[in-house]
């Protein structure tokens, strides 16, 4: 029995540690009205899909709460509202807690570091917004901050403090820059925003892990462009890289897409940027062509090389990567599957392992690990 001790002992951290987690793929499903729930097997990357659950009319935008257990999903079609699930030990599934009514049409969302706030952008409503969370992981009606933006608000994140928070303005090609408070509040940093170039279309961006860039992917233009963070959250720019497939494709550039629009000229369509957990790799989305673009990142610089560029699912508009970023996962709006691909840990590029059925109208892609 004495030697049995230290193996008991140790037993809860074992059973505790990742060896034992799972992680879970949602994908909503705009058309459907689903989400997806698939596990994903940290083994070999293949995807099995566990059922849909219905969320309703036009479900795009997913987010997770920080300890992963609860998501969060915008309706985009009147009446618009935010849907607040429970994610259930221990297959994941998704426990509806409420309805909360909106007032506006959001493209993102996301929570704040603490999960305590819902932020929202709204590219009909130019406005980004705070909404409270409760304590049991409902996002309530309660407005902590509004902010009117120029037009076309695309996306929000905050930096890894959980101080600053940056919005892609794609209609003003701008990123603007404010203070993030304690209590929700949104504020203007310095002079509010860094330009980008003219009808660029900055969208969605990311941080890196140790908080000193911020990289802004443009639509239009497909361009990659780095900001280094000053101390206090304020951006300056540093370099930008070209769309990296535009050549190949014969893309001209990209223009805004009101409803209706209709141009049979192929342009450049850009969509998602990711950064893998440890900093290392950057990959892009290239919807016009269907491809994921993937650069190096040199960490002391901040500064992006090229290594490959891959056909993906048909026009995708989402992608995510793992916890331990091993797997890329990527959903096509107009694809009847989505893609699993192997993340080559040495130089980072991609290589398809696995598919899995999907929804109608496959637009966000979000993963939690339990």
């Amino acid at each position: 029995m004495t030697r049995l001790k230290p193996a008991l002992a140790l037993l809860p951290l074992l059973c505790s540690s990742p060896l034992w987690a799972t992680t879970f793929v949602y994908v909503s499903n705009a058309e459907s009205g689903t989400v997806s729930r698939y596990q994903l097997s940290e083994k070999d990357g293949g995807l099995t899909w566990q059922g849909d659950t219905p969320a309703g009319k036009k479900i795009m935008p997913l987010a997770a709460s920080p300890d992963g257990k609860h998501l969060y999903g915008a309706l985009r079609t009147p009446p618009y509202a935010i849907v607040s699930w429970r994610v259930t030990r221990p297959q994941g599934v998704l426990q509806k807690q409420a309805v909360t009514p909106v007032s506006a049409s959001f493209p993102w969302i996301t929570t704040d570091r603490q999960g305590r706030y819902l932020l929202a952008a709204s590219y009909d409503s130019d406005i980004v917004i705070s909404y409270r969370i409760d304590d049991k992981g409902v996002v309530t009606a309660q407005v902590t901050s509004e902010v009117k933006t120029g037009p076309h608000a695309h996306s929000v994140i905050t930096d890894v403090s959980n101080q600053s928070l940056y919005v892609g303005n794609l209609g003003a090609d701008r990123v603007l820059q404010y203070r993030f408070s304690a209590d929700g509040a949104i504020t203007p940093l310095g002079s509010g925003f860094v330009q980008g170039e003219k009808n660029s279309g900055a969208r969605h961006s990311v941080i890196s892990p140790d908080n000193r860039f911020l990289y802004n992917l443009a639509e239009m233009s497909g361009t990659i462009t780095q900001f280094r963070r000053a101390a206090d959250g304020s951006l300056t720019e540093l370099k930008h890289w070209p769309n990296a497939v535009a050549k190949q494709y014969n893309l001209q550039h990209g223009e805004q897409r009101p409803a209706g629009y209709n141009d049979p000229t192929p342009r450049i369509w850009a969509a998602d940027i990711q950064i893998t957990p440890d900093g290392r790799f950057l990959f892009v989305t290239e919807r016009t062509s269907s491809t994921v673009t993937g650069y190096r990142v040199d960490k002391p610089s901040g500064e992006l090389t090229l290594t490959g560029s891959w056909p993906v699912e048909k026009q995708p508009r989402s992608i995510a990567i793992d916890a331990q970023g091993k797997w890329l996962i990527v959903s096509g709006e107009k694809s009847a599957v989505i893609g699993s691909y192997a993340i080559e840990p040495t130089n980072g590029t991609l290589t398809r392992v696995a598919e899995a059925p999907a929804g109608k109208g496959a637009n966000w892609v979000t993963l939690i690990t339990q």
